[in-house]
C-alpha cells in the first residue's frame, strides 16, 4: 500500500520547517532565503509508518538560480505529487493568498489526489490569520498549524492518518535497519548526484553543471542484485558537495556542510567521489579525513572515467601515458600517496554518464559491509603484530621504544584493537599508520577502519612496590633482547622513510 505524504507549496511558506516537525529530525535545511530546498527530501515517520517528502518551492525564479535548475526543481515536485497518497498544501497564514497559491491549488484539484490545506505560521491569535480567503481554494477545511512552535501538530498528524488508514502487519514488519546505508561525499560538481541517478536508473535527483545544486542530504531506499544473486536493500544518501569551512559563502552553505557531515555519521559505507581529470586535490584529502574521523569504511570512486577513455581514442592518445591501463595504475599510485590514511580502500573507476563499472561500487560496499563483522583470532592478531614490529621496529621516543605486550579485538564497526603496551605516548602517528596498514593487508580488511585503544603500564613511583600489570610489564621488558634494548634513537630504521 502506498503510504507517501508530500508537502508542497510556493517558496518560503515553511514547508521544510513543517517537514522537520513531522519527521522529528532536523533533516531539511531551514532558512529565510527562498529556494533553499531543491531536491525532494524524504524521511520515514515511525508513528504512522509512512514516507514524508519535502519539495522545493513551486514558481521560484530567484536571480541566483538558473532557469534550467528551477525547471528541474519543479519536475521533482511533480514527481512527489505523482508518487504521494496524500498532499499537504502549505500556505502562509500571515501573508494571505497569492496568485501563485491559487495556481498551485488549481493544479492540485486537477490531480484528483487527496489534498489537505495547511495554513502555516499560525503562531498568534486567529484574528491575524486570513482564514476566510483559504476557502476560495476549494480544498476543504484548512488546518491551522505553527511549524515553528508546534501548534496544531497533533491535529495534522490525525488528519494524515485519517487518509492513510491504520498500519497493516506487512507495513509494520518492514525492517529498515537491515538496509545498508551508503553515502556519496566529495567536492561540489564531481558527479555525486549523477552517480545516484545512475544507480536509481531515474532522474530522481537534480543534476546540473552548476556547482552546489544539491544542498540537503537526500536519502533514498533501493535494492541491488549482488554477484551472488541475492537482493540487498540499500539506503542511498546523496549529499551536497563539502566545501572547506573557510570558503562557506552563506548560512545555507554552512548548514549544507553540516548535513553532509551528519550523513557520513549515519552511513555504513562511504563512497568518496573523485574527478578523474582533476586527480586528488587538497579538498578531497580533507573530505576523506572527515570520513576517517568517524571511522567509516571508504570506497574510492573515480568518476568521469569516460573522459579518460575518450582521450585515449583520440589520435596521439593521452600524453605521456602509454595506454588507459598505464594511466590507471599511475593514477592509483598517486592517489594512495595523497590518501595514505585510507590503506587498502577499493578504488573503482566509473562513469556516471555511460554507466561504466557503476555496479562495482555496490558490490564493493556489500563486501566491505560483510568484512566489518569479521572476528580476528587473538593468537594470529598477536602473531601478526609481532611480525610487524620485528620487521620494522618502532622509532625511539625520548630514548625508549613503543612496545606491545598483548593485543585483543574488542569490537567491530570499526575494528577496535586493545593494545597493552609500555607507554601510550611512545606510539607515533606514522608507526600507528604502519601497524594499521599491516593489519588491513594481513587480514584482508581492505577499506575497513582499524582503531587502536592503548593501555599503558602503570607508571612506577619511587619507593612503591611493583604490583599487577606494572610488575608483569617490567619483567617482560627486562627480558628484552640486548640487541633491541641497545638500539638508539638515531637508528637508520626503515620506519623513518614512512611519509608523514
Amino acid at each position: 500500500m502506498n503510504r507517501t505524504v508530500a508537502i508542497v507549496g510556493r517558496p518560503n511558506v515553511g514547508k521544510s520547517r513543517l517537514f522537520n516537525r513531522l519527521a522529528k529530525k532536523r533533516i531539511s535545511i531551514v532558512h529565510d532565503q527562498p529556494g533553499v530546498t531543491r531536491d525532494v527530501i524524504s524521511a520515514e515517520v515511525g508513528e504512522g509508518n509512512y514516507t514524508l517528502l519535502d519539495t522545493g518551492g513551486i514558481g521560484y525564479k530567484g536571480k541566483d538560480t538558473p532557469a534550467a535548475l528551477t525547471a528541474a526543481s519543479e519536475e521533482q515536485v511533480n514527481f512527489a505529487m505523482d508518487t504521494a497518497a496524500l498532499i499537504l498544501f502549505v500556505i502562509d497564514g500571515l501573508e494571505g493568498l497569492t496568485s501563485l497559491d491559487q495556481k498551485i491549488a488549481a493544479l492540485l484539484r486537477r490531480s484528483k489526489k487527496p489534498v489537505r490545506l495547511v495554513i502555516n505560521k499560525a503562531d498568534f491569535d486567529d484574528d491575524k490569520i486570513q482564514l476566510s480567503e483559504s476557502y476560495r481554494l476549494g480544498l476543504g477545511e484548512p488546518l491551522r498549524v505553527s511549524a515553528e512552535h508546534g501548534r496544531g501538530e497533533a491535529d495534522l498528524r490525525d488528519a494524515i492518518m485519517a487518509v492513510l488508514g491504520p498500519v497493516d502487519d506487512l507495513d509494520r514488519g518492514r525492517d529498515e535497519a537491515a538496509a545498508l546505508g551508503v553515502c556519496f561525499i566529495g567536492r561540489p560538481n564531481v558527479g555525486k548526484s549523477s552517480l545516484s541517478n545512475r544507480l536509481l536508473q531515474s532522474d530522481r535527483l537534480i543534476v546540473s553543471d552548476v556547482p552546489g545544486t544539491t544542498r540537503d542530504a537526500v536519502e533514498l531506499p533501493f535494492t541491488f542484485k549482488g554477484r551472488d544473486g541475492r537482493m540487498y536493500p540499500f539506503r542511498l544518501i546523496d549529499t551536497a558537495g563539502i566545501k572547506a569551512a573557510t570558503k562557506l559563502a552563506s548560512p545555507v552553505e554552512y548548514f549544507s556542510r553540516l548535513r553532509s557531515l551528519d550523513a557520513i555519521k549515519n552511513s555504513d559505507v562511504v563512497f568518496l567521489v573523485l574527478d578523474a581529470v582533476d586527480g586528488v586535490t587538497q579538498q578531497d584529502k580533507a573530505i576523506a579525513g572527515e570520513a576517517i574521523k568517524e571511522h567509516k569504511p571508504i570506497v574510492i570512486v573515480v568518476n568521469k572515467w569516460d573522459l579518460i577513455l575518450e582521450a585515449f581514442k583520440q589520435q596521439g592518445g593521452f600524453e605521456p601515458y602509454k595506454n588507459e591501463r598505464d594511466f590507471r595504475e599511475k593514477y592509483e599510485y598517486a592517489l594512495f600517496e595523497r590518501l595514505y590514511f585510507t590503506p587498502g580502500s577499493p578504488v573503482i573507476f566509473v562513469s556516471a554518464v555511460s554507466g561504466y563499472e557503476v555496479d562495482r561500487m555496490l558490490n564493493a560496499a556489500v563486501k566491505l559491509n560483510r568484512q566489518l563483522d569479521i572476528k580476528l583470532p587473538t593468537a594470529k592478531l598477536n602473531q601478526v603484530l609481532g611480525f610487524l614490529t620485528e620487521r620494522m621496529p618502532p622509532p625511539a621516543v625520548g630514548g625508549r621504544r613503543f612496545r606491545i605486550y598483548y593485543a585483543t579485538q574488542t569490537g567491530n564497526r570499526p575494528f577496535r584493537i586493545k593494545l597493552f603496551c609500555n607507554r601510550e605516548e611512545k606510539l607515533t602517528e606514522q608507526y600507528r599508520r604502519y601497524l594499521e596498514a599491516g593489519l588491513v593487508k594481513e587480514f584482508d580488511l581492505n577499506g575497513c577502519p582499524v582503531y587502536f585503544d592503548l593501555v599503558g603500564k602503570e607508571k612506577h613511583e619511587p619507593g612503591t612496590p611493583y604490583t599487577g600489570k606494572a610488575a608483569k610489564a617490567e619483567r617482560a621488558e627486562a627480558h628484552t633482547p640486548k640487541w633491541r634494548a641497545s638500539e638508539s634513537a638515531d637508528d637508520d630504521s626503515p620506519h623513518e622513510t614512512i611519509e608523514d
